[in-house]
């Protein structure tokens, strides 16, 4: 590990802190329950495409899809006993199989039509 990087708990409380904020203003604004769940995900998924056929423009829904992708990864993580790590900014989650996944990536892809946080997840626990 070099020394620019960060593992759990300390690269985790940036995409912990995004996921628990878009649970509790999806929870009261769209009433929307996240549970943590990988059937959840699903939802998810759904609300990043209505976005898109909106039409929203990126720079409008950036901090909720970082919210979004966080949400998923952390769904991962609880899933699958995985760690937030963070470089340069960046956070990614890694498996205990020793896979790098980046969910707020994997949530701009959706945005743009190609990706699936529910796909994302079903593959990092498919390890599980």
């Amino acid at each position: 590990m070099t020394t620019n990087q960060e593992t759990r708990p300390s690269a985790a409380t940036k995409p912990v802190r995004w996921a628990a904020d878009v649970v509790a203003t999806l929870r009261e604004g769209a009433r929307l329950r996240l549970d943590y769940s990988a059937q959840s995900l699903w939802s998810v998924d759904r609300m990043i495409e209505e976005i898109r056929r909106d039409g929203a423009p990126y720079a409008a829904v950036e901090t909720v899809l970082r919210g979004l992708g966080a949400y998923a990864g952390e769904v991962v993580v609880r899933q699958t006993g995985a760690e937030w790590w963070a470089s340069g900014g960046d956070h990614w989650i890694r498996t205990p199989d020793n896979r790098l996944w980046d969910p707020m990536d994997e949530a701009r892809r959706c945005f743009a039509g190609d990706g699936s946080l529910r796909l994302l997840c079903r593959d990092a626990t498919a390890g599980k």
